[in-house]
């Protein structure tokens, strides 16, 4: 469990640094960059939202069948 939480902290920061390193590289505008920005945090939400419902759904038919 210890080395899946360090390999998970790792990979997170090692995106963190590469998304703020993309956006201070990036040759588009300011007002442009933070349009697009936005619209990134959406869709990636949005696409976790479904994911984490995806896998509610998922975990109560595993659990009714083991109810049964």
């Amino acid at each position: 469990m210890n080395k899946l939480f360090s390999f998970l902290a790792g990979a997170l920061s090692g995106a963190l640094v590469g998304a703020v390193t993309a956006s201070l590289m990036a040759p588009t505008s300011g007002e442009a960059f933070r349009e697009q920005a936005l619209s990134r945090w959406e869709n990636a939400k949005r696409e976790a939202q479904l994911a984490m419902e995806q896998k509610r759904l998922e975990l109560e038919a595993q659990f009714e069948q083991m109810k049964s």
